[in-house]
């Protein structure tokens, strides 16, 4: 029962995210986790996150079998209670057991959901769906026939303009954590016992025993989205990381050797920060750190500006066994890291806070918003002045959208330049989840305008030494404008690397490498 309470609390968030005027900010994903800690709330937020974007993208079917069976008309009621008193007036003042969203929750699962059950144990709220199975499911036909569809799945999403199945990643990608592995054949080989089909391209993953060793990224693989991976014993006992593809590009492309010294100027939730480790620690080569030594000889400062997030940060370094490899500053990276004071400091990732238009998960965000300004597009009763209202509407939003892009890329301009300051830094990748050239190519170009970057004597180091054979790289348009020179804006947007969300097999990503001798 604890899963369904907890899913109806975040669903209702949700729905009320989407009567607000404000625009919903963040992805589906970032709204539960959000909703998960508001409400401290015990069960898992992925099962929490699949069940609520599968119940919203069945939406208008839950919606017409809940209201055609007319199952409300029987829920049970009780006494509604003022100040904790019991109210005596019965006639007027009755409110019903069961809340809507939950039992359309417990409704999916029965009919919708692979395993068709529901699960939780024996309670009264699970028989009183049980109950009506006949009768929902008469109106589940109903819906079949009235949309000309035969398969429950083709359900999803109708009149809400939402493809389901292009918001969520194609491929689940995992690596392995080389601060944890000593012998790395050995684990392949464990790997090989539950995935025994080796592929070659990941867009041949059909099955959950099939696998793609990545070209790419070292020590990279894929799997089915519904892959079991998290119960394999490698995963419980961190071996091996759920990380995206595109996500391990920063660490692989800035490469760090044992001696180097490295800055996460923005580090949670860790990915990156692990993978940074499994580079300058992995093959054996270990830290002669003293659990006892109060202050270790540090190779990777991590720095996270929301505390919160900083315990994400802490139990994921914990779970990959790096707790001791990496220092943890809560606090905003440019007032906590001065360059006097990291003068050691050979190389960065700044991964910033981004628009996150590259991540999954965004469409029913998306349509939450497009549902506010139809509705306030509803306003005046002629035809022509709602078209004026909705065109007026949707300026509005696309300045906004702007707006905000213009924000974000002089934050993450700011954030890199000080980077760049750091007197024996040699190298640093800067990457975004975005798709958007304001916050890709426009900011690298400002950086290598900027006077004193220029002075740093930092440039693009070249695609030669940037996963060469990764084919998607930079908007040539955006250099071409800026950079008269053929040659010269080819080779700078040939030096960035950018990944189109799904058709990559991942997550939309961005990632350039400064550099200096």
């Amino acid at each position: 029962m604890n899963l369904y309470r907890d899913a109806t609390w975040v669903y209702e968030d949700l729905l009320n995210a989407s009567k607000t005027t404000k625009r919903t900010s963040g992805s589906l994903q970032s709204i539960v986790l959000n909703s998960c800690k508001r409400y401290k709330l015990k069960s898992n937020p992925k099962h929490i996150f699949a069940l609520v974007n599968s119940v919203y993208s069945y939406s208008e079917l839950l919606n017409y079998m809940y209201t055609r069976s007319k199952i409300d008309k029987d829920i049970p009621l009780r006494k509604k209670k003022v100040d904790g008193i019991d109210n005596v007036d019965t006639k007027n003042k009755k409110v019903k057991i069961y809340s809507e969203i939950t039992l359309k929750l417990l409704i999916h699962d029965l009919f919708l959901s692979k395993s068709k059950r529901i699960q939780m144990g024996k309670h009264p709220i699970k028989d009183f769906v049980i109950k009506h199975k006949t009768r929902l499911n008469s109106e589940l036909v109903r819906f079949k026939i009235k949309h000309k569809i035969s398969k429950n799945e083709d359900a999803k999403n109708i009149n809400n303009n939402i493809d389901a199945f292009s918001d969520i990643t194609p491929v689940r990608w995992f690596r392995l954590n080389l601060v944890k592995i000593d012998d790395i054949e050995n684990c392949v080989s464990e790997l090989r016992k539950k995935y025994i089909n080796r592929v070659s391209h990941w867009e041949e993953i059909k099955d959950n025993t099939d696998i793609y060793y990545d070209e790419f990224i070292p020590n990279l693989f894929g799997v089915l989205p519904s892959s079991k991976l998290t119960s394999h014993e490698l995963y419980k006992r961190g071996k091996i990381i759920i990380q995206d593809r595109a996500s391990c590009f920063p660490a692989h492309i800035l490469n760090p050797k044992h001696n180097d010294i490295i800055i996460d100027s923005c580090s949670a939730p860790g990915n990156k920060t692990t993978h940074i480790a499994s580079y300058i620690f992995g093959d054996t080569h270990r830290p002669a750190v003293n659990e006892k030594n109060s202050d270790p000889s540090y190779q990777i400062f991590a720095f996270e500006k929301d505390a919160e997030r900083g315990k994400t940060l802490a139990k994921m370094l914990r779970i990959a066994g790096c707790e001791k490899l990496v220092k943890i500053n809560i606090g905003d990276f440019t007032k906590l890291a001065t360059p006097q004071d990291y003068t050691q400091v050979t190389g960065f990732i700044v991964d910033p806070t981004c628009s996150g238009s590259g991540i999954f998960g965004r469409k029913i965000v998306d349509k939450l918003n497009k549902d506010k300004r139809d509705k306030e597009g509803e306003e005046g009763e002629e035809e022509q002045e709602q078209e004026q209202e909705q065109e007026s509407i949707d300026s509005k939003d696309e300045i906004e959208r702007k707006n905000r892009l213009i924000k974000l890329s002089s934050f993450q301009f700011e954030i890199v330049k000080y980077a760049l300051s750091f007197p024996n830094a040699k190298k640093l990748v800067y990457s975004t989840c975005s798709i958007h050239p304001e916050e890709n190519e426009r900011v690298v170009i400002d950086l290598l305008l900027d006077k004193q970057v220029k002075k740093q004597g930092w440039k693009l180091r070249p695609r030669s030494e940037v996963i060469p054979d990764w084919p998607r790289r930079g908007l040539l348009q955006e250099f071409e404008q800026v950079f008269p020179k053929d040659e010269e804006a080819t080779a700078l947007a040939e030096s960035c690397i950018r990944a189109l969300p799904k058709k990559d097999g991942g997550i939309g990503f961005f990632a350039v490498c400064f550099e200096r001798n």
